[in-house]
């Protein structure tokens, strides 16, 4: 089950929210718990049990940091800590990239050995970064241990954003877990946020990436132009996409009470990759920051040191997206332009016309993507090659697709920056009467839940990228 399809838009959801509205509040953590549960099993019954495990255990290490810190037992603190961090990484690790390995000791050795094909739990790399955000914060003394199991299984299994993000550290709700208040207003704002996700994903992204699909099927086989058209494609399909289930996570969050963290600021109105980062995928970058870059010293200890710990976090940061060369030659990309910003090129670009930085910014960031999208070394070369024109700058294919999508790429163009938003805003504070600005909000979400459910039930193509990290 995903947030886009007609069985939960117009079964679960409806369902799930009209009982938690109605039951008492000392159930509701309960309730939540259970309706996530059932939401997972949907789609991945077998796999619940691990997440389960890790419920359990991580729950039972936070009780077992609290009990030693009270007997200050240091030492028998940092194993559990220890032994915490290398079940829930070696869980992960052991269904995302045993396959990958064993095709690389293979290509490495010449060796046989038959691949396990595991297939991956969704969601496992989110809800494995959670669970690892609560017991290292216990052990740090940052948030209290949590008692109440229900009230932690709730908060890891949390189906808002259970399988794609954003990831919400346990200190970001730990004092929503027991208190919390939902009034008309925060509901409202929740129902248009949630439609907004809605209409990114169906709307554009899934559009988008048609014309992706298409194009990366020809395997680099394109002229210039098209290469380049499909790389925009995809930038703009994996920012809808992912912003989009963002934005369905944090209004249904906002439907329970709970106030998660933003993930995306308008990452292409960046003018350095360094402000990319900082605008994209907000809570991973915060988690590898704080549990990462910051204990290996961060920028503490020189100018070498800092290089180093950038280049262990890009490698993780590459290897988290999946198993695959591609994606730790994306992590690597990014960490070389993000040196050469800390080294010089950000002086660089502040003395030069910020036009200029958004150019480069756009462009090493439409390049990063293709190295993304293309899961095969061959294609990856092929479509390299074929961005650099080896195929020829176009041809009427490349002339059929922009004429074709060009008003697509427009609207995808405008709404992926902050014009739109500052625009409604201001409109908003002109009106200057709440009710008449809560019944358009109303009218639009309803007209674009009902034009997403007709998209969704007549279009075939429906996938959320992130599912697959």
């Amino acid at each position: 089950m995903v947030f886009s399809s007609p069985i939960f838009l117009c079964a679960f959801l409806p369902l799930v929210l009209l009982l938690y509205a109605v039951i008492p509040a000392r159930f509701r953590n309960f309730f939540l718990f259970a309706a996530s549960l059932l939401f997972y099993a949907w789609g991945e019954p077998r796999y619940i049990l691990i997440m389960l495990f890790s419920t359990v255990f991580d729950y039972c290490n936070g009780l077992a940091l609290e009990k030693l810190d009270q007997k200050n037992q240091p030492v028998a603190r940092r194993m559990v800590l220890i032994l915490s961090v290398a079940v829930n990484l070696g869980l992960m690790g052991f269904f995302k990239y045993t396959d990958f390995s064993i095709e690389s000791f293979n290509q490495l050795t010449h060796s046989s050995v038959g691949l396990l094909h595991i297939a991956l739990p969704i969601g496992i790399s989110f809800y494995t970064f959670q669970t690892l955000s609560y017991t290292i914060d216990v052990y740090r003394k940052r948030v209290s241990a949590q008692h109440n199991i229900i009230d932690f299984g709730m908060y890891i299994s949390m189906f808002p954003q259970l399988i794609a993000g954003p990831i919400v550290r346990y200190a970001d709700v730990e004092t929503q877990l027991k208190d919390r208040r939902i009034d008309m207003a925060q509901v409202t704002r929740g129902v248009f946020r949630f439609a907004v996700g809605l209409c990114k994903k169906v709307l554009l992204a899934n559009q988008l990436g048609a014309l992706w699909d298409e194009i990366r099927a020809a395997g680099g086989a394109v002229p210039a132009a098209t290469a380049w058209l499909g790389a925009l494609a995809f930038a703009f399909q994996i920012y809808f996409d992912f912003s989009g289930y963002s934005d369905m996570a944090i209004g249904l969050g906002a439907m329970f009470g709970f106030t998660f963290p933003e993930n995306f600021n308008h990452p292409y109105e960046a003018n350095s990759v360094t402000e990319f980062w900082r605008r994209w995928h907000i809570t991973l970058s915060t988690w590898f920051r704080e549990y990462v870059y910051i204990p290996l010293g961060g920028n503490r200890k020189g100018k070498v040191r800092q290089i180093f710990n950038l280049f262990v976090v890009w490698f993780l940061t590459g290897l988290w997206h999946g198993a695959g060369v591609n994606f730790i030659l994306w992590g690597l990309y990014f960490f070389v332009f993000l040196v050469l910003e800390k080294l010089f090129l950000l002086r660089v670009l502040q003395r030069i016309p910020k036009l200029f930085g958004h150019l480069y910014a756009l462009c090493v960031v439409l390049l990063s993507w293709v190295i993304f999208a293309c899961d095969e070394p061959a294609l990856l070369r092929c479509y390299l090659r074929a961005c650099f024109g080896q195929n020829g700058l176009w041809n009427e294919e490349s002339l059929y697709y922009a004429g074709s999508y060009a008003v697509l790429f427009v609207i995808a163009a405008i709404l992926s920056v902050s014009l739109v938003p500052k625009l409604l805003k201001k409109l908003s504070d002109r009106i200057g009467r709440p009710a008449a600005v809560t019944a358009v909000r109303g009218a639009a979400c309803l007209a674009a839940v009902l034009l997403c459910l007709a998209f969704i039930v007549g279009d075939s193509y429906n996938p959320f990228l992130y599912f697959r990290f």
